[in-house]
Formats: structure tokens, C-alpha cells, sequence
């Protein structure tokens, strides 16, 4: 059973639109509506669920590295039952440059899979989760929901989901990376990541996203160039301390973006 979803938002500015007191808001229930699809236990015993989001005509939301202007995801899943791990199955996203400004997301729907893995196999799942979401039209409204659902042991799969799953970025091995390195200096708050990647053209404009596991470390939009096989991407990374940090490279993710793909890189060798 997929309890009712509580929303709430404040608002804030976005890709450059000043909101003024006493302007008229859109509601959030106007420019997203959210919900659970329940989803069915897959043979190895996880759980397959999705998050639903419908948008208003115009609106977006983020993807889980949005971009500088955007408003990351977040959910707490503090409250929930027999829950031990949760992986995040992104659908590839689009990138959209507004006012010189560069976000990753989706418009129409999203709809993000989501695998829970049981702590005890065969036992219903008790889902409580608070997520903080972005939804932007003019103006962004960072969207407070609480999620509830209670999911069994259903079996047969959800069209939906498989779909959101089949949509997701390519492996870096079926993309035919040859290789990725990455050069590292350090700059007086941080660091300057430059990563030589080596692998087919995916179409004109492609972008590299980088992401490290520690989201409290800044990272900037980078600057790709592709010169033949090469995509050259830069970008630099700040830490809480602002000062140059030791770098794991195994710990770097990067995903380049173009013509609607994308592909899926997960560490980077010494350049």
C-alpha cells in the first residue's frame, strides 16, 4: 500500500529570476507532483521500487549532480524497516543552459529506481524516507516530501521502471573507453583535476560531470575540449578547508554527457 505524500517548499532564486515579497508563487503541488510505484522483489532477493515525479509543462528537476545553479537530492531514510542498503538507478538527464548558467535534470517526468536491499530476505519492507527535491521553472522550489509506502513481496515487474533503468548511462566498457587519466595540481583553495578521456565521440557538445563521494568538497562545472579520440575535461575542487587536499583517483566519477547519452566512468589512472 502507497501511503499519501506530505509536501511543503520555500521558495528561492534560480537561474537568475529575482522573487520578490508578495509576487504571486506557484504552488508546489502546481509544478510537481510526487509518488511511490511499488515496484517487485528481483530473483536476488533486493527490491525494486521508483520514486514518481510529474512536472508541470515548463518545469524541471534535478539530476543527482545538478550543476551549479541547480539543488541537489537528498533523502533520509531515517524511520524505515528492514532496509540495509539503497542504490539509485539515474536515468540519463539533459543538460539545459539558461542565463549563462549550465544545470542537469529532467522535464515532463522522472522516474528514478530505486533498489532496497533487505536486511532479512522475504520480509515486507517498511519505506519511510524524507527527500529534499528541486523542481525550477522561472523560479526554483526546493521541495520538502515524506514518502511512505509498504512493499511486499510482489514479483511481477513494473514496465515503468524497467524502462527508467534501460535509460540509464552506458558502462564505460560498452561505451569502448580506452582509458582515462587524470593530472592533479594543486591551487591555493584546492585542487585542479584535469582527466584525458579516451573513447568514441558520443555527438557534438558533449559534457564531463565529476563527482567525489564527499559532497561537502565543491566541484566546478569543468571546461571539455575533444581533440580527435581525447576528451580533455578540467575542472577544479574546493574542500570545506580551502586548501589543497590529498586525491584518491579511484574515488573520481565521471560522466560525460552528449545527444541525449551518456556514459558512466568510475576512476582514473596517474596522468
Amino acid at each position: 500500500m502507497v501511503r499519501t505524500l506530505m509536501t511543503s517548499a520555500a521558495t528561492a532564486l534560480c537561474l537568475g529570476s529575482a522573487v520578490f515579497a508578495g509576487s504571486n508563487m506557484p504552488s508546489p503541488d502546481d509544478a510537481a507532483q510526487f509518488d511511490i510505484l511499488p515496484g517487485w522483489r528481483t530473483p536476488s532477493g533486493t527490491h525494486m521500487t521508483a520514486l514518481r515525479v510529474r512536472l508541470a509543462p515548463g518545469w524541471k528537476t534535478y539530476w543527482r549532480a545538478p550543476g551549479e545553479a541547480g539543488i541537489p537530492p537528498r533523502f533520509d531514510w531515517t524511520g524505515s524497516d528492514n532496509i540495509k542498503a539503497v542504490a539509485f538507478h539515474w536515468p540519463t538527464p539533459q543538460v539545459y543552459r539558461q542565463n549563462g548558467m549550465r544545470t542537469v535534470g529532467y522535464q515532463n517526468e522522472l522516474v528514478l529506481p530505486i533498489e532496497l536491499t533487505p536486511k532479512r530476505k522475504g520480509l515486507p519492507i517498511e519505506l519511510r524516507a524524507a527527500v529534499e527535491i528541486g523542481v525550477c521553472q522561472d523560479v526554483c522550489l526546493p521541495v520538502s516530501i515524506r514518502i511512505s509506502a509498504d512493499l511486499g513481496a510482489a514479483t511481477r515487474p513494473d514496465a515503468r521502471i524497467k524502462a527508467a533503468i534501460a535509460a540509464g548511462p552506458s558502462t564505460a566498457h560498452s561505451a569502448g573507453l580506452k582509458q582515462v587519466t587524470c593530472g592533479v595540481e594543486p591551487i591555493a583553495d584546492g585542487l585542479r583535476l584535469t582527466a584525458d578521456i579516451e573513447m568514441p565521440r558520443l555527438g557534438r557538445d558533449e559534457v564531463a560531470i565529476f563527482e567525489l563521494s564527499d559532497q561537502l568538497i565543491w566541484i566546478s562545472e569543468a571546461d571539455a575540449q575533444r581533440t580527435g579520440p581525447t576528451l580533455t575535461a578540467t575542472t577544479e575542487m574546493v574542500p570545506p578547508t580551502n586548501r589543497p587536499f590529498l586525491l584518491d583517483r579511484s574515488d573520481v566519477r565521471i560522466t560525460v554527457l552528449a545527444a541525449g547519452q551518456a556514459v558512466d566512468i568510475w576512476g582514473c589512472s596517474a596522468g
